[in-house]
């Protein structure tokens, strides 16, 4: 049950079957096909067991264990079934064709044979082409793999898989483009030589044999491509469903339209030569893709285009032909023909370039030889047919050949001079394959014929040659019997008389017929058994059997095909011919059988030419050599059906193929037989290293013996090789075996010898250390001998002047021994004596006592001597103890190993060893060292940074102790002069310096002086000059201190960050000091808290951290990440943090809350404000957190750190610290300390929402009220805010004294107190509390909130955000410089706390954005605002949240739009302007209505959401901002902003400064100047003046002249506008800055005393131009501001003073213009310019007089409307190409020509003529149409129409017709009347160079179709349309410019510059084709001068300067100055 069994089938052979029992018990066969059968009890004991090979199929069938036909075919069925097409038998392989793709030829397929032995993987092609390659480079043998199979059967697919496999595997060794160049010639050989037949939808149609040259390395050096037999008759004859070659359907399917227009070719239907096989299209294929193949692969192998259009008018003109007829005649009962009446003739006549008759008589005429005449024939009208279709088949043959020997020239061409020996090859068969059709011809008996020569070298080669082998070689061999197809070869060309032989024979008879042939072969060959002769006499057919079956031909042509000549009248026709191509692919023919060679033919009747079956032979002859000479690998390719269905087996025809094609003899064969053998010597050589010694030596033994042990010992079993008598023979699949194994065993004696030569490299290494170490012990052993002995002379030193001492005492002793006894002898004698008196004996001893006191002293000297020695012995003994300890190792510590810390492992790519390998300069390691860096670890492009390195390395060894401190005696006290640092001034909040500043009026007078020493004002920072660093760091240093240079040179250079990281790490690799390793870690954590490495190092860091000692890991991984995410500091570690970091702990600080209490919370380096205030929250219960900031204190300083952000808290710290130093006190006593304060309101604040909040805010209100920090000017607040505190403290008991008094202590100031008696505010406080507080229901949490909401509404710029910045441009003020205060009430600008220069509400503002990194735009109703602060993303942040928060909580909404009345009664009716009160709970939130009433009317009703704006207020804004919010109010200039009134000052005039620099008395004064006095020269005068006021311009004529013509009465001949007196006035000072401070001070004087008001107005106007053209100069400044300063109340005055004080660009050029001059005019500080759009649109935009190109562009940008998307960008705007740095105004006019005199040369000046100032987008890059409306609209479409109405883009004619119809309904909208204006109107709808090729009525029809099928599309739509088919064009968005150049010669003269985002491109204008594109980053330098435009092109060798001209200085200025900007960036980059 179940077994598989072998049963007969209707094809001869058994087939697979399953056994099957049914439930019966009766046994069924269920065979391959699905058929059952029933089976007696005789059959089932005949059934055959299936082999179990056989049941599941083998990839190699030498593996099946049934060795017959039925298992052959059952295999291939089977893998046929599951997808496998390939199958070998040994080293042949069995490819079946599958009908379909399968992805099995990747590039991973490539990469997966590549390298591999034939039978590792799965049978593929690759493994075949894999074995061909390898077997080339190991034998240095030229390969060759014939493939062979039926047509249909894949071979030609087969060819292309090895070829493309080759070129891969050489290509990944190769530079070269030859690889390529040999692919691009398939595609061209196969649309030349293959066709569509009924068998083969590709079958070449000739035979080509490929020959790839290697190089000794593989490398692909060319090859040779040879062609066989091309099917002539094809061109013209094609069978029932098969096509002509492809190339002609390719040509009419892929020509361009201009193409088809020369060559006049149309549909393929129209051509007879193409449709005889009723079979145009072939199914999966594209022709008009494989056109573009076939023109990008002629190109690639050097076809030019002319050579290439050539082509196309050769097989245009041979389609031609076949369309041309003849027309029969009989004249003088001849027959004769001409050419039909045809337009098909004349092309081709054309196309051909011969004159129309020559080729009409060639063709219907024919010249023979006649007795030596030649004598011309007409022919009939049958016979011209067959002489034009023998033209066009000679034509195409000779073009094929032309082809094939063109490619050859470029593939084959740098081989031609090698000689053959230095090359190897691969060669690739792909012939025709074996074809028998119903009608076979002369062409099929050839191509059989060479199948049967092949068929006969695989046969030779698999049977013949190898048993041939075996028998020469002596070993044992049972010969197999296999099919042989010789006889076959003998009867077509071998024996006499052969078949191709007769027919050669036959053919060169001039009476020579096809029937004739037929009778001599018939009576040849007729007891042939291979040949099948004719049954009836009749038949025109004779038939072969071939080795594949047998085959009828039929002889009809025979002779005529085989003699293939081209007749003299077509040789003679083709000679007159002009066409270049076509006389070169017939000069052979030209040359032999020509017009030329005509006495050679006379001369020489017998000389035959050479037949094409000799031709063919001699062809197949030399292939057969070539194959012979090299080592075969066989493909056999099978067809499975024959009706290319990818899922269908035919057995019969399988069957089929393996009999004939000798597969079953080929497996048993290869089973059985040794096909792989090599000589005894080559085998040992290769296998030498698998043969053991000890079994046989080399040397001593025989090869062949050897050979024998190299295989008993790798090959099991004894009959798997044989040993011959010069070679060893071995099956397949042990050559592969061997293989591996001699690649193993070479790969570990590999290693063997790498192992013994790092060992031997390690022993030299441990040799030269050892001998290292014995030479320091050496010297360390005679160091120490040395001190030894020192230390000897010492102790003899010691005991020498001990010896002195002793011997001294001895002799005093003994001296004063011997005068004792000598006096005691003479006391007994003096006793005796009693007379003496006992005084003398007395003063007689002590003068013996006292008498040596010479000894005594000399011996105190000794003594004080010999104590200095011994100490000076101890102290140097000390010292070189110490020095010999730090700077050399003890022996022990010499010879210890390594430590092994981890830290070089070279597998992770991240670990600091590889890092180090990659990054660190040269002979820098990353291990420790007690030595001072000599370069820097890093390469650092900035030589400072290079010396701070050098500096900082210095530092961390002192810090880590591997170098020791100078011992120097300076102290910290010295060096404190010498730092700079930060003042603490610089550091505190604004808070500080302005809220909580001049309060000393208010405050305690008691109150303690600061403890913060006073800063002089003069003090300046120097930033490069860190803290703790003085002139030299060669002293001794805290660890501080240290600390501080490390971490702040970091901070100051972020270009050494991470050297000094790597460099921390470098000294903690292999440290085996522990102090020193620990210290280092604690300096790599304080660094990881202070700022991150940047990305380069992170990674590494990372991982080094990861292998860091226990403890350190986690704390410095946890420090990166914190810095990381909160950034970097901006101040050095302060102490605190230096404590925490060595033990590794948080540092845990207290945090004051307002009610007294304290919060511990834990700090780290990084913490910031907002993580502290948050914590603080957590602990203490804290939910309404804004507005809450962290607050530090020192001495009585206090300032904000801000409750959100990343401040961090320590940086603080940091700046105490150093403001310490500064006053040189130690940084541990800093007293600061941290507290939680309510810095902020939000204008919905709500007391009742938090308790906790409110309590501490009335806490802080509370002590600030006491400290004055809260100042009210009314002294009933104080009282009622105390009765408040009262009752919070005591509630509402009757009030006590001691309490009241206690309250009055803690609420009122000190001063206050002071001022009014204490019983005083006693009283005042008790009657508010019985007047408003005895009742019981008041609760505390209420009178908290109470006191809070006082607080809030009293003092609300004490509870402000504070900010300073600079007003760059908006309403005038009286400063540009302030401070700007955000409060929950308003914005307020402000100069100190009591001067407020304005105050905003938020009802006023209608939007606050950033405009960049620091600037802000504030717009409200009265003007719009833009201050630039370096916090300026935190001030708007803090802004939008106020505004945003109100609208969205605000209930009051201003009307847009009228609202007229409604159907609906139920809707509002408002007008624009009303006030609407929402009630927002009305509708749900995503309604679009909202119910409100109008306080206008009092009317309720429903309005849509979209017709209101709600205001930013929560209160009913009152009548007078009504009236500013209604928009019928607004108006459109900015009103004038009157400065606050300040106190009145005298105005001052210019006397002070006169004195000095006027002029003297009486030198031209004017009129009347004799008895004027001096003062008259500063002070009004209506007298002209006629020297100027300055004494500095007397000595210059010209400039005094030029000064007379400024203020002076003089009469006016002629009227003059007032530009032209600005021009007159300001012009010739823009010129000369001596002028400058002439005019400041003329119109100065005549504003002085000027009693009337419109000549002052003007003088104030004339100021507002002076003070925006130049400044007034240094002398002249301090008085001239304090003019403006004097005269606050003029309205100009403030924004003179305001200009005046912010100019700081350099001056004007050009005098005002004349917008400029009629604004001032009107005392309008803004001027309305007019823009326009290239939408033929534009606006008024409002500038200010100074305001550079720069920023009028960012202006207008700012004031475009938007789109719902957002705003939309520009790449890059220029305004008329105008300079972005210089003045706009400036530049819009010309330079006024103003002669000397002043006046003017021309009547009319073109410095006023207005002009046109245009927005356009240059360039645009990933634009997507659609994305964005507003900018299609304004500026893609209008500025891309013109470049397409120009020809700048290049377009088929479908997209013009698409195109023009969008145009048109653009220009038409849906007015179909217009119809007939389009042919007038196609330069607007068609480019202009394309509107000739068509007529306009055409161009009209198509244009009304295009525009139906866009019917229902709007004018916006028809744009946006427009541009997206523009948009997928590669110049889309490119800037167009037409310039000329003469330095390049292969270019054109006029060319197109274009600039994309790739770069510039040079296009040819009449071609459109691009010359060249030079991207961005190959530009170094680019310039213009006049309309010159030059840049360099960088090259491998130089740049090369490029010059172009254009006459548009415009064009040069975009050129060089706009769009060559990214070239710049490029570089850059």
């Amino acid at each position: 049950m179940g077994e598989w069994v072998w049963v007969d089938s209707k094809i001869a052979v058994p087939i697979g079957a399953r056994v099957k029992e049914t439930p019966s018990g009766q046994r069924l066969l269920v065979d391959d096909e699905g058929n059952e059968r029933r089976l007696s009890l005789e059959e089932e004991a005949s059934l055959k067991i299936m082999h179990p090979t056989s049941v599941e199929g083998v990839d190699d069938m030498i593996k099946l264990g049934d060795m017959t036909e039925a298992a052959l075919l059952r295999n291939l069925l089977l893998r046929h079934k599951q997808g496998h097409i390939y199958t070998f038998i040994g080293s042949v392989l069995v490819a079946v064709n599958p009908y379909q793709d399968f992805p099995i030829y990747s590039p991973e397929q490539v990469d997966l044979y590549h390298s591999r032995k034939l039978g590792e993987l799965p049978p593929h092609i690759f493994a075949i082409a894999e074995s061909c390659y390898f077997n080339m480079m190991r034998n240095l043998r030229n390969q060759c793999c014939i493939i062979s199979g039926e047509s249909g059967a894949g071979k030609t697919e087969s060819t292309k898989l090895i070829l493309q496999y080759l070129a891969a595997v050489s290509g990944q060794l190769s530079q070269q483009s030859i690889e390529n160049q040999i692919l691009q010639s398939n595609p061209i050989l196969e649309a030349f030589g293959n066709a569509k037949t009924i068998r083969n939808d590709n079958s070449s149609r000739f035979g080509k044999y490929l020959e790839i040259f290697f190089n000794k390395d593989g490398v692909i050096e060319g090859a040779r491509v040879e062609q066989y037999l091309l099917e002539k008759s094809r061109v013209c004859h094609q069978a029932s469903e098969e096509r002509n070659y492809h190339i002609f359907y390719c040509l009419l399917a892929g020509i361009t339209t201009e193409e088809r227009k020369n060559l006049r070719l149309g549909h393929s239907k129209e051509y007879n030569y193409i449709t005889k096989g009723n079979c145009i299209v072939c199914e999966g294929r594209d022709d008009a893709k494989d056109f573009s193949r076939i023109r990008l692969a002629m190109k690639t192998l050097n076809f030019s285009e002319d050579q290439f259009q050539e082509i196309l008018k050769l097989l245009a003109a041979m389609l031609h032909l076949g369309n041309v007829s003849f027309k029969g005649s009989v004249i003088n009962n001849l027959e004769t023909s001409d050419v039909g009446e045809s337009e098909s003739f004349t092309i081709a006549s054309s196309l051909l370039q011969v004159q129309r008759s020559v080729l009409a008589n060639g063709l219907t005429h024919r010249s023979f030889m006649a007795n030596r005449e030649r004598v011309t024939k007409a022919l009939s009208a049958e016979q011209a047919t067959d002489c034009r279709d023998a033209f066009v088949k000679a034509i195409y043959n000779k073009l094929f050949i032309w082809i094939v020997g063109k490619i050859n020239s470029v593939i084959y061409q740098k081989l031609s001079d090698k000689p053959s020996s230095s090359l190897l090859s691969i060669g690739l068969l792909d012939i025709f394959g074996f074809e028998n059709f119903q009608t076979n011809s002369f062409e099929q008996l050839c191509i059989n014929f060479a199948n049967e020569k092949l068929q006969q070298f695989f046969v030779a080669h698999i049977f013949k040659l190898e048993q041939k082998e075996y028998q020469k070689e002596g070993v044992l061999w049972n010969n197999i019997q296999f099919t042989d197809n010789q006889k076959v070869l003998d009867l077509l060309a071998g024996k006499p008389c052969n078949v191709l032989a007769l027919i050669d024979e036959e053919s060169h008879f001039p009476q020579g017929t096809d029937s004739t042939l037929l009778t001599k072969l018939n009576g040849e060959h007729k007891g042939d058994k291979a040949y099948i002769s004719s049954k009836r006499n009749h038949e025109t057919d004779f038939g072969i059997r071939h080795f594949a079956g047998p085959v009828y031909y039929n002889t009809n042509g025979f002779l005529e095909k085989n003699r293939d000549g081209v007749s003299y009248d077509i040789i003679k026709t083709i000679g007159v011919s002009t066409s270049k191509l076509l006389r070169d692919i017939f000069e052979k023919d030209m040359a032999t059988n020509g017009v030329k060679a005509t006495k050679t033919m006379q001369n020489d009747k017998r000389k035959q030419m050479p037949t094409l079956s000799s031709q063919f032979r001699v062809s197949l002859d030399s292939l057969m050599k070539a194959l012979s000479a090299c080592q075969p690998f066989f493909i056999r390719c099978f067809k499975p059906n024959n009706d290319k269905q990818s899922k269908k087996f035919d057995r019969e025809l399988c069957l089929r193929q393996l009999r004939y094609s000798g597969m079953m003899d080929t497996i048993r064969i290869r089973k059985l037989g040794y096909p792989v053998r090599h000589k005894f010597e080559d085998f040992l050589v290769r296998y030498r290293v698998l043969l053991k010694t000890t079994v046989c030596n080399p040397r001593t033994t025989d090869a062949a013996v050897c050979c024998e042990a190299i295989c008993k010992a790798v090959i099991k079993g004894r009959d798997e090789w044989r040993i011959g008598r010069k070679k060893i023979f071995l099956k397949d699949a042990h050559d592969a075996v061997l293989e591996n194994l001699r690649e193993a065993e070479l790969s570990r004696v590999a290693v063997v010898i790498q192992r013994v030569m790092l060992g031997i490299k390690d022993r030299k290494l441990f040799l030269r250390k050892r001998g290292a170490a014995v030479v320091l012990q050496k010297q360390w052993r005679a160091y120490r001998e040395r001190i030894v002995q020192k230390k000897q002379g010492f102790g003899r030193l010691v005991s020498k002047v001990r010896g002195r001492k002793l011997k001294s005492q001895y002799q005093r002793r003994r001296a004063a021994a011997i005068v004792i006894q000598s006096q005691a002898c003479g006391l007994n004698t003096i006793m005796r004596n009693r007379k003496l008196a006992p005084a003398c004996l007395h003063d007689k001893f002590f003068w013996t006592i006292n008498c040596p006191r010479s000894f005594r002293d000399k011996q105190q000297f000794s003594k004080e001597i010999h104590q200095r020695l011994m100490q000076v012995a101890e102290e140097q003994a000390d010292i070189e103890s110490q020095k010999s300890a730090s700077s050399t190792p003890s022996l022990d510590e010499e010879e210890e190993e390594e430590i092994d810390d981890g830290f070089d492992d070279e597998s992770d790519i991240f670990s600091f060893y590889n890092f180090s390998k990659r990054h660190f300069q040269k002979d820098e390691d990353h291990k420790h060292t007690a030595q001072r860096l000599k370069q820097p670890l890093l390469h650092h492009e900035d030589e400072a940074d290079a010396l701070a390195s050098l500096t900082v390395s210095w530092i961390i060894m002192r810090f880590m102790g591997d170098i020791l401190d100078t011992l120097s005696q300076s102290t910290l006290s010295r060096l404190l002069p010498n730092r700079q640092g930060r003042r603490l001034s610089n550091l505190v909040g604004l808070d500080q310096k302005i809220l909580r500043k001049n309060k000393k009026k208010f405050g305690p007078g008691n109150r303690k002086a600061s403890a913060i020493l006073e800063e002089p004002e003069n003090l300046t920072e120097d930033e490069d000059i860190l803290v703790g660093e003085s002139t030299t760091l060669d002293r001794q240093l805290t660890q501080l201190e240290k600390l501080h240079i490390i971490v702040g040179y970091g901070l100051s250079r972020q270009g050494i960050r991470d050297e000094i990281y790597c460099q921390i790490c470098k000294q903690l690799v292999n440290n085996r000091n522990r102090k020193s390793c620990m210290q280092g870690w604690t300096l790599l954590s304080l660094c990881l808290g202070i700022f991150p490495p940047t990305s380069l190092f992170m990674e590494c860091l990372e991982s080094f951290l990861r292998r860091g000692p226990y403890g350190y890991r986690e704390y410095c991984i946890e420090r990166l990440h914190r810095i990381v995410a909160n950034g970097e500091r901006k101040e050095l570690p302060c102490w605190l943090e230096l404590k925490a970091a060595n033990n590794k702990e948080p540092i845990d600080w207290p945090v004051t809350l307002m009610n007294g209490e304290t919060v511990k919370v834990q700090l780290d380096s990084a913490s910031t404000s907002s993580e502290v205030c948050q914590a603080v929250a957590n602990k203490i219960g804290l939910k309404d957190t804004f507005g809450f900031s962290v607050y530090i204190s020192f001495y009585e300083k206090m300032w904000s750190l801000g409750s959100y952000g990343k401040t961090h808290v320590l940086d603080a710290v940091s700046q105490c610290e150093q403001e310490m130093r500064r006053q040189n006190r130690e940084e541990k006593d800093t007293p600061w300390s941290l507290s939680i304060r309510k810095e902020l309101f939000s204008p919905w604040h709500d007391c009742d929402q938090d308790a906790v909040s409110t309590d501490l805010i009335y806490k802080q209100v509370i002590k600030g009220i006491k400290s004055g920090e809260y100042v009210s000017e009314k002294e009933d607040e104080y009282v009622q805010l105390a009765a408040k505190h009262y009752f919070v403290q005591f509630g509402s008991q009757e009030p006590a004294r001691e309490r009241v008094q206690r309250v009055v202590q803690e609420c009122i100031t000190t001063t206050r107190i002071e001022n009014r008696s204490m019983t005083m505010w006693i009283d005042l406080i008790t009657a508010e509390l019985s007047k408003s507080y005895n009742n019981g229901r008041l609760q505390a949490e209420k009178v908290k909130g109470d006191v809070v909401d006082i607080a809030r509404q009293n003092w609300p710029l004490d509870f402000s955000k504070l900010y300073e910045v600079t007003m760059t441009s908006g309403p005038p003020l009286p400063k540009s410089r302030f401070f700007v205060a955000v409060n929950w009430k308003s914005i307020v600008f402000m100069e100190r706390r009591e001067k407020l220069l304005l105050e905003i509400p938020y009802v006023e503002v209608k939007k606050v954005q950033i405009d960049s990194h620091q600037s802000v735009s504030v717009d409200t109703l009265r003007g719009q605002y833009t201050l630039r602060c370096q916090d300026a993303a935190d001030m708007a942040k803090m802004m939008q949240y106020n505004v945003n928060g109100l609208r969205q909580r605000s209930v009051y909404a201003m009307v847009q739009q009228d609202v007229p009345k409604q159907d609906d009664p139920s809707y509002l009716i408002c007008k624009r302007g009303d006030l609407l009160l929402v009630e927002k709970d009305s509708y749900p939130p995503d309604s679009d209505l909202f119910t409100a009433i109008n306080q206008r009317t009092k009317s309720r009703g429903v309005v849509y959401k979209d017709k209101m704006e709600f205001l930013p207020t929560l209160t009913e804004p009152a009548e007078d901002m009504l009236n500013l919010l209604s928009p019928k109010q607004r108006k459109a200039s900015v009103p004038t902003i009157v400065p606050l009134v300040e106190e009145t000052v005298a105005p001052v005039s210019l006397k002070e400064f006169a004195l000095e620099n006027f002029r003297s008395v009486g030198k031209g004064g004017g009129r009347g100047s004799k008895g004027s006095s001096k003062e008259k020269l500063w002070i009004f005068s209506k007298e002209p003046i006629k020297q100027p006021l300055l004494k500095t311009l007397l000595n210059n004529p010209e400039l005094s002249n030029m000064a007379c013509n400024y203020m002076g009465d003089y009469p006016i001949k002629h009227s003059r506008s007032a530009t032209e007196l600005t021009d007159q006035i300001f012009g010739p000072a823009t010129k000369h800055e001596e002028l400058q401070d002439e005019i400041y001070c003329q119109i100065m004087r005549q504003m002085t005393t000027n009693s009337s008001r419109m000549s002052v107005d003007r003088g104030w106007q004339l100021t507002w131009m002076c003070t925006g053209l130049f400044p007034p100069g240094p002398r002249l400044r301090t008085h001239a501001q304090r003019f403006l300063e004097s005269r606050p109340r003029d309205p100009l005055a403030a924004g003179c003073l305001q200009r005046f004080r912010d100019f700081s660009r350099s001056p004007r050029t050009l005098p005002p213009h004349q917008a400029e001059v009629e604004a001032i005019q009107q005392n309008s500080t803004q001027i309305f310019y007019k823009v326009h759009f290239p939408n033929d649109t534009d606006g008024s935009f409002g500038f200010v007089l100074q305001a550079c190109t720069r920023s009028v562009k960012r202006y207008v940008i700012n004031n475009l409307p938007k789109d719902k998307n957002g705003p939309f960008l520009f790449a890059v705007l220029q305004m008329m190409s105008l300079d972005e740095d210089k003045y706009f105004f400036d530049s819009l006019r010309q330079p006024p020509d103003v002669n000397k005199k002043g006046k003017k040369v021309k009547e009319v000046s073109q410095s006023n003529a207005p002009l046109l100032v245009v927005y356009r987008r240059k360039l645009w890059f990933n634009v997507i149409p659609g994305k964005d409306l507003i900018a299609d609209l304004t500026f893609h479409y209008p500025q891309e129409v013109p470049k397409y109405l120009r020809g700048y883009h290049t377009c088929t004619k479908e997209d013009m017709f698409n195109l023009g119809g969008l145009l048109f309904r653009v220009a038409v909208d849906s007015d179909r009347s217009q119809f007939v204006m389009i042919p007038r109107m196609l330069n607007e709808l068609v480019p202009f160079d394309k509107v000739q090729m068509m007529q306009p009525e055409e161009w009209k029809k198509n244009i009304i179709s295009s525009y139906n099928k866009q019917s229902g599309m709007t004018v916006q739509e028809a744009k946006i349309a427009f541009l997206r088919v523009i948009s997928s064009w590669p110049n889309f968005g490119c800037s167009f410019f037409d310039v000329k150049q003469t330095c390049e010669p292969g270019y054109p003269n006029t060319l197109w510059f274009t600039v994309s985002k790739k770069g510039v491109s040079l296009i040819d204008p009449k071609t459109k084709e691009l010359q060249v594109m030079h991207p961005f980053n190959r530009i170094t330098d680019y310039s213009s001068t006049g309309n010159v435009f030059q840049m360099t092109i960088r090259t491998l060798v130089k740049g090369i300067n490029f010059v172009l001209t254009h006459n548009m200085h415009e064009y040069k200025h975009k050129l060089s100055h706009v769009n060559l900007k990214h070239a710049s960036c490029s570089k850059c980059t």
